[in-house]
């Protein structure tokens, strides 16, 4: 698989809410997979990390209030989360895809017969943002997209401070100010403290857009400014 195209997409996009009546974002998975068809149908190779998002966090806290779960078994739930998510894209994208979930960053698949492989969680400490870095690190790709439900960094968080700024263009050294310095099972930032590490050692630049923007992703596929930030080492 030369040069793909490395898609981190965030579980809260996959399924935006978990209830009786809402759960998966078929809509959206809809005009995703068109998306990536007619890239994939001009030669484009991709690598799709699925998120557990939401749905890792409604799982978590449902445990959390029926007993005493420690962070490893917590992380674990938020893996086969991702899991789960993997094997629907591996579904909806049945006969384009590589027949396997890629769920270990590390695994030898042999010669790569289909040019969309799905990838999900891997280990405790750490989200699939991380998984996406690793990748890139493997494939030699110089950027990845991570596409979740915002379309910036904020200099706060967006969800508690309505003067939540957006920022287009942020160091590795700036960004580490914004965000936890260490990771928690569910945490939610753009790209979490694991990823950003690993990223600022391999000079990887981090594209950060809301997945439901479809002209980002195709902006980013042409090499065109898009809507979103850019997480590199450039101070």
């Amino acid at each position: 698989m030369e040069k793909p195209i490395i898609i981190a997409l965030g579980g809260s996009v996959i399924v935006p809410e978990l209830s009786e009546d809402k759960g998966i974002n078929t809509i959206f998975l809809k005009k995703f997979r068109k998306l990536i068809l007619e890239n994939f149908k001009k030669g484009k190779s991709f690598i799709i990390v699925a998120g557990g998002g939401k749905t890792t966090r409604v799982y978590q806290k449902a445990a959390s209030k029926i007993a005493k779960i420690n962070k490893e078994d917590l992380d674990w739930i938020g893996i086969h989360t991702t899991r789960l998510n993997a094997h629907l894209l591996r579904t909806i994208f049945q006969k384009e895809a590589c027949p396997i979930v890629l769920d270990d960053p590390r695994k030898k698949i042999g010669k790569i017969k289909k040019n969309i492989l799905i990838a999900s969680g891997w280990r405790p400490g750490w989200s699939t943002d991380y998984i996406s870095v690793l990748l890139a690190k493997r494939f030699n790709v110089k950027e990845i997209i991570i596409a979740g439900d915002t379309p910036f960094v904020y200099d706060k968080d967006p969800k508690k401070y309505k003067e939540a700024k957006p920022i287009k263009d942020i160091s590795f050294k700036q960004y580490k100010k914004l965000i936890p310095k260490k990771w928690t099972p569910g945490l939610s930032s753009p790209l979490d403290p694991v990823a950003t590490k690993m990223a600022q050692e391999i000079d990887l630049k981090i594209n950060i857009i809301n997945a439901n923007n479809l002209k980002s992703f195709k902006n980013i596929f042409c090499g065109k400014k898009f809507e979103g930030t850019v997480i590199s080492k450039t101070e």
